[in-house]
This record gives C-alpha cells, structure tokens and sequence, in this order.
C-alpha cells in the first residue's frame, strides 16, 4: 500500500513538474497573441480605407530584428503632437485604426503606430525583451524626424502597450511628454516632466 501511495505521489510530482517547464517553455507561445483565431497574419485593411494619409515605415530594433510602422499624420504642415501608440495584446495595429481614426479628429494629432516583432509585417517572434527594445527603436525614430515637433511625443499604451510604454518612457524621459496609459476602466496619466500622476474612472 505504502509503496504503491509512494508511486502515485512521484507520478504526480512528474506530471507537475512536467507541465510547469512546459509553461516555462512555451510561455511567451501563451502571453503574445499575434494572430486572432479565424485570421490571418497580414493587416484586413490599412489607413487609406479611412481615408487616412499614412507612410509606411521600416525600422530595425537594436537586435536587428525588421520592423513596420504607420506614420498618419493629420495635415503635412502638423507640427501639433504626436502619439506613439502601442497597441493591446491581440491582433496587429490594423484592428486598432477605428479608435486612432477618432483619436487624429479629436486630438488634432499625428500617430505613429507601430507592430511589435511578430504581429503584422514586422518579422522577428515576440518577448518580452525583445518588445521593449521595438518600443526603443520606434522612439529613436521619432526623436530623429524633422517633420514633427520632437518635444511633444506622446505615449499611448492600451493593456499590453501600457506596460510598454512606462517601460519606454521610464528610461526616455527626456524625450517623452506625456505618457497615457488606458487600462480596462481606468486611465493614468503620468507627466514624466512634471512627475505628476492623475488617476479618473470612465
């Protein structure tokens, strides 16, 4: 009886410990969700349905991985702010133009939108690291343009994308605004010049 408990006790043990490093290995497979079930990889549409002007952009993180971009500036002679929009988990930046399209009108703004390694067309498979260092590479770009007003770059981070810009901003508060970050019913604001904090409910 005690022998076959002992049994029992170390077949589970193996079964947790299996399923554990299992977790290990594949977690990021778990955390990151670049494709929607029943989609596919590529953009359903781009910012011209909208009828919105865009450039597309091509970028290298600081580990080489390629990189795309939508640039959608509001007029070209804009030199009003410029939002870096980092999106939620799931899907790619497409799936987000609807709400940036409301965003352009009401802010009066240019939005830089950018896809992490392996959503979209950018190459590469997500991570944690490695997002962080996408996040970098699209600052960087955006601090070296001439056709924007580089003092007022704003980050906008939704669920996923909040994490990744208080990442950002953190390390570049010299290059950083203001920093949004919009939660399920909760929004924080955080003036990184003037480290200030507001907090309001929808």
């Amino acid at each position: 009886m005690v022998s076959y408990v002992s049994a029992l006790l170390y077949g589970v043990g193996g079964i947790v410990v299996a399923g554990m490093a299992l977790l290990v290995a594949f977690q990021e497979k778990l955390v990151y969700v670049p494709v929607l079930p029943g989609l596919t990889k590529s953009y359903p549409i781009t910012p011209a349905r909208l009828r919105l002007p865009y450039e597309d952009v091509w970028l290298r993180s600081a580990d080489g991985v390629r990189l795309h971009a939508w640039f959608i500036k509001l007029i070209p002679e804009c030199r009003g702010p410029t939002v870096l929009f980092f999106q939620e988990n799931a899907g790619n930046i497409a799936h987000r133009l609807e709400m940036v399209r409301i965003m352009i009108q009401r802010l009066q703004c240019n939005v830089f939108m950018l896809s992490y390694r392996g959503y979209g067309a950018s190459d590469g498979y997500p991570s944690q690291h490695g997002i962080a260092k996408d996040a970098q590479a699209a600052l960087d770009h955006l601090s070296q343009r001439t056709d924007i007003d580089t003092s007022r770059i704003v980050v906008f981070g939704r669920s996923l994308g909040g994490a990744v810009g208080a990442l950002l901003t953190k390390n570049n508060p010299d290059k950083v605004m203001l920093q949004i970050v919009l939660l399920v019913q909760l929004a924080l604001y955080f003036w990184s010049s003037k480290s200030c904090l507001w907090f309001f409910h929808n």
